[in-house]
């Protein structure tokens, strides 16, 4: 992992009259990750996305950004941040190539036409370049966002929910973005997301906030494999499965049973030696079914945070 940290929140509050939307949050993200930042509605995701991007003021604390204040060098850094803050707005009666176009004017800085097209092509609208935007679906209009986020080639990229609104090939070809820009670019990627498994599937490292604090922050994988996967087995004869795992060890195992489906927690190593072991004693096993992991991880982490 690079050492190098392009994000630094320390103690971070936000007061609103009588909510405390975000309460002394800590996070560090370094150059070249992908961080996911997870948590239920309204655990302060949105409100520290804005403190992140100056567009409002924290209580307390301090963000830095490339290692310096944000308070004191607020044009410098905005000027390589690219983001996507809740839904993006454009002007609906000009092209797609024409709101880059201003966009990139109002930045102040050079736009050429061939870096508008690149980063329209980037995220699948060059054939649409010329259409009014008037006529995008809201998926399209979450890429054109994300074309106007990588515009002048910002070194850390904020995205709010990016996937909204999109199909599932659309979400494959943001998701591949994102990896695309982590590793061939070296940009830094700081993702918001309700889609667990997007998280799962792009994140080196992640942060689940609750109620406005960091409930646990860290390695993606790390975090995972201290876990053990929840698996359900779907097999054709009940009632000798119920009979043999109620005579080994296997039974400390099992989690519950739901509609004739037995539903255990295992570490990795052990799903395909149940799986065996069944076979073995003639069950005749349909399917092996993990559930997501982190999703998983992500309620149980949310839950004993409210109980």
């Amino acid at each position: 992992m690079n050492s190098e940290k392009i994000i630094e929140i320390e103690n971070l509050s936000k007061q609103f009259k009588d909510l405390k939307a975000v309460n002394k949050l800590n996070l560090n993200v370094y150059k070249g990750d992908v961080f996911g930042f997870l948590g239920p509605n309204g655990a302060g995701k949105s409100t520290t996305i804005r403190m992140l991007v100056s567009l409002i003021a924290p209580t307390e604390g301090s963000i830095k950004i490339f290692g310096k204040t944000l308070k004191q060098h607020r044009t410098e850094i905005l000027g390589n941040i690219g983001a996507i803050v809740e839904k993006p707005d454009f002007y609906g009666y000009l092209s797609a190539f024409t709101n880059l176009e201003i966009l990139g004017k109002i930045s102040g800085k050079e736009i050429s036409k061939n870096r508008i097209m690149e980063v329209l092509e980037l995220v699948g609208l060059d054939k649409r370049y010329k259409s009014k935007v008037k006529t995008f679906s809201h998926g399209m209009k979450q890429r054109l966002g994300l074309a106007q986020a990588l515009l002048h080639d910002p070194e850390l990229i904020v995205l709010d929910e990016p996937t909204t609104g999109l199909d599932p090939q659309g979400m494959k070809e943001i998701r591949d973005l994102i990896i695309y820009l982590s590793k061939e670019k070296q940009k830094t990627v700081f993702i918001s997301t309700h889609i667990l498994y997007e998280v799962e599937l792009v994140a080196n490292r992640m942060i689940i906030i609750n109620k406005g604090s960091a409930k646990v922050e860290g390695s993606v994988e790390e975090l995972l494999s201290t876990n053990n996967v929840r698996v359900t087995f779907e097999v054709d004869n009940q009632e000798k499965t119920t009979s043999l795992i109620n005579n080994t060890a296997w039974i400390n195992k099992l989690d519950t049973t739901v509609n004739g489906k037995f539903i255990f927690n295992l570490s990795p190593e052990e799903v395909p030696l149940l799986n065996k072991y069944l076979v073995q004693n003639d069950i005749m096993v349909a399917a092996v079914v993990p559930t997501r992991s982190l999703e998983e991880y992500f309620l149980s982490i949310t839950q004993k945070a409210s109980e």
